[in-house]
Parts: C-alpha cells; structure tokens; sequence
C-alpha cells in the first residue's frame, strides 16, 4: 500500500470508529441479529427496518476494535436505501475483497467500503472487518426463515 493511501486507510477507518454511524435503536424492527468475535472482544447488534424488500432504516450497535465498528458504520451507510437483494450483494463483494478474490461491483455505490481492501494484509483482522456483515446476513435468513432472532459468532 502507498503511503497515501496507507494514510486514507487510517483516516476513513479511524473516522468511523470514533464517529460510528447508526447507533440509533429503531421503534419499529424487522430483522434482528447479534454477534460476536470472541478472539477480539467485538460485539455487534444489527437491526433492519423494511419497506417491502428494501431496507427502510436500520441500527448498527458494535463495540470492540477499530476494523469491526468502522466495518459496521460503513454498512449503516451502504445498505440504508438498498434491496435486500443489493446487500446480499455488498455483503458477497465486502467478503470476496477481504480475502483476496475477485470480485464484480456491477455500478453498486460502495461508499468507503473500498478502504477496508487493507484489511486483507492481516488475515487476522478479517473476522473483524467481516462480523457486522456475517451479523447482517445471518439476520435476514432467518427472518426469511421465520425465525427473528438470534446470534452469530465469528470463530
């Protein structure tokens, strides 16, 4: 990585962790899920708010290290807006750039997720970058499932 973009890598991530975005809790929840990342200590909740299938409105509550709450305040702002379908998508993409594999954006609006490709330099730290989205997804197959509530651990 340059060092500009070293610099930007830092600066976008640091950004979202001290000024996580969707801390809100909602009134009214769809899709509910938790999770965790035991060897890091990170905690995450995410809830949706649907109209019809595209997500309305949602919350994303993660505490832990830096990867795992900026990963989880760049998913309030991608997915806010966006199909179900859609963030199926960004979830498969955002794990496919993590781990190193090729991936298609097909024009989807990434916002600053593009940052977190750094991620991939430290295997490590993957599972950090990748709870809230595992979270997110896990979420919405069991609501489509019937089941509304649960938890996901990244181990």
């Amino acid at each position: 990585m340059s060092d500009a973009i070293d610099s930007l890598y830092r600066d976008v991530v640091l950004d979202h962790y001290r000024h996580p975005r969707g801390k809100k809790k909602l009134d009214k929840v769809d899709f509910r899920n938790s999770g965790k990342n035991p060897p890091c200590g990170d905690e995450i909740e995410v809830e949706l708010q649907l109209d019809h299938d595209t997500v309305k409105d949602l919350s994303v509550s993660c505490s832990g290290c830096a990867i795992s709450v900026a990963s989880g305040s760049m998913l309030y702002e991608v997915i806010k807006g966006k199909s179900i379908e859609e963030v199926r998508k960004i979830a498969r993409v955002v794990k496919a750039m993590l781990k190193g594999e090729p991936y298609i954006t097909d024009g989807i609006d990434f916002g600053d997720l593009d940052v977190l490709e750094g991620v991939k330099k430290f295997p490590v730290r993957i599972k950090c970058a990748l709870l809230s989205w595992t979270t997110l997804v896990d979420a919405i197959d069991r609501a489509q499932s019937g089941n509304n509530s649960g938890m996901s651990t990244t181990e």
